[in-house]
């Protein structure tokens, strides 16, 4: 059988030098995450295993909650749209939080058909552990940096965040 030939690629933009190597340091975060690096340093420095999908769902819910501004608790969708995963996937890690002790299933001050989540005091401390410890990783992979470098970095790179979410697929939606 004969190799298939890949079709002709269309023209494809001209790639700015430092934007490309932006893209090539995002591309090594990626797959640093993937790896799931920061799962393997926060179990070294907890002693003992943590399943980063809790926090992940922890997180989002503590993302939207403010001490005393009385905010909706999340839904299984909000935690969805914020881990960016499908609802079935949602609800399944969701699901998982709660039999772990870190979230709380409660009808809505609103409309008492609709369940939200609220973190119990167990999902609030693994929120600002690994909150902490990410931190300090992140710390120390800026430990030769100067106050000035880090500032400059933590404001460029909101504002690229930023960005993204403005030319993202739901930037208009």
């Amino acid at each position: 059988m004969a190799a298939r030939v890949p079709p002709e690629p269309p023209d494809l933009p001209a790639i700015d030098p430092d934007v490309g190597a932006v893209e090539r340091a995002m591309v090594r975060i990626r797959r640093n995450m993937a790896r799931r690096t920061f799962a393997r340093v926060l179990a070294e420095r907890l002693g003992a295993s943590v399943d980063l999908t809790h926090a992940w769902v922890v997180e989002a819910i503590a993302e939207g909650e403010e001490p005393g501004d009385g905010s909706v608790p999340a839904t299984v969708g909000v935690v969805g749209e914020r881990l960016a995963i499908d609802p079935s996937r949602a609800s399944r890690v969701v699901a998982a939080a709660v039999a772990a002790g870190y979230v709380a299933r409660v009808a809505t001050a609103t409309d008492g058909r609709r369940i939200g989540l609220v973190l119990t005091a167990a999902g609030r401390s693994l929120a600002e552990t690994t909150r902490a410890y990410r931190a300090a990783w992140l710390g120390e992979a800026m430990a030769g940096w100067s106050a000035e470098e880090r500032r400059r970095f933590a404001e460029l790179f909101g504002r690229f965040v930023d960005g993204l979410a403005q030319v993202g697929p739901d930037a208009n939606g």
